[in-house]
């Protein structure tokens, strides 16, 4: 007998603390000495649970990675922001718990996005992510996304570039 321990799923009311935790501490291990101390602490703090269960009661898109019935991360995604662009549909946040990176798990949830995408009959993909997040920027490479616009970032009084992968 099989157990599936990891899957994703459209996320429930019930897993407002957990996406608050992991997106507190995913930000904290991807944004800490790159966006400056104040405006991230103000950003984590404006995530809170509330925010989640908001977020949450109206149902936008958001898958979770279930791991063992705990959310420990999340992908939010949706029509590209980007007007006028062959890429009609965007991954906005993909965030998992520090716990759970580097073993594979954030590219269940990019691959369920993605499909949810193509559902939607958006054709291509844009992921925008802040150069200076090294991690994140060799992510979406490995997956095979091409950079296509640059833009910037305002946190505080300190902009930050960022730049737009594509998927076709």
């Amino acid at each position: 007998m099989t157990v599936d321990v990891v899957h994703i799923r459209p996320a429930r009311s019930k897993d407002a603390t957990a996406l608050a935790s992991a997106y507190e501490e995913a930000w904290r291990s991807a944004y800490q000495g790159i966006i400056p101390h104040i405006s991230l602490q103000r950003m984590i703090a404006k995530r809170g649970l509330g925010w989640w269960e908001g977020a949450l009661r109206r149902k936008s898109p958001l898958l979770v990675l279930d791991f063992g019935g705990e959310a420990a991360g999340y992908v939010t995604f949706g029509r590209s922001r980007l007007a006028r662009s062959q890429f009609q549909g965007e991954i906005f946040e993909l965030y998992l718990h520090p716990v759970y990176q580097g073993l594979g798990l954030g590219e269940k949830l990019f691959d369920s996005a993605r499909m949810r995408l193509a559902e939607l009959r958006l054709k291509g993909l844009l992921v925008w992510a802040l150069t200076d997040n090294d991690s994140a920027c060799a992510f979406y490479l490995r997956l095979g996304g091409k950079p296509i616009a640059e833009g910037a970032e305002r946190f505080g009084e300190v902009s930050l570039r960022k730049v737009a992968f594509a998927w076709s």
